[in-house]
């Protein structure tokens, strides 16, 4: 059974950068390499960033499957969208239907927000997840190059959804 729990507490924000130095590790290192994924789970992804993300507006949920954390989520309020920031699971907790709740639980939050679409970045190389998404009903809406500091970039596509009732 997989639960979501909103994340407010210093436990939580250290138990999500456990996870995303997991997850991000084993995801993106193949995909912009070892030092701008070092660079971006220490700006991030720390319990202090996630900390001041969530001071800024950002809400934070941990997933739990059968009780132990396996994934998180990140979305923000914006004026025209609902901004998905993080959904991750575990490689070893994929394939069980967490990553579906997850969205469902995300398209609520667009719903009780009363916006009409959800909008995320997404990599340009992260195929395997532009494809996910698409199967979920996002569009690409173009590319998004972000300056991230240090001497890199996000090279992404932006995606986006719209919500029914």
């Amino acid at each position: 059974m997989t639960e979501i729990i909103v994340a407010n507490t210093k436990n939580h924000f250290l138990q999500i950068e456990k996870l995303a130095n997991v997850i991000w590790r084993e995801h993106y290192i193949p995909i912009v390499g070892k030092p701008q994924i070092d660079y971006m789970l220490d700006k991030y992804q720390s319990a202090g960033a996630i900390e001041r993300q969530v001071a800024d507006g950002f809400e934070y949920f941990l997933m739990a499957y059968e009780e132990t954390p396996v994934g998180y989520i990140s979305v923000k309020k914006e004026d025209e969208a609902l901004f998905l920031s993080k959904i991750y699971v575990l490689s070893s907790h994929r394939g069980k239907k967490i990553g579906k709740k997850a969205m469902l639980f995300i398209e609520e939050k667009a719903k009780d927000y009363q916006l009409k679409n959800i909008r995320l970045t997404v990599n340009i190389n992260n195929t395997n997840a532009i494809k996910a998404y698409e199967k979920l009903g996002f569009v690409n809406v173009g590319p998004l190059v972000t300056d991230i500091g240090n001497g890199f970039v996000m090279d992404d596509y932006q995606m986006k959804k719209t919500v029914h009732d």
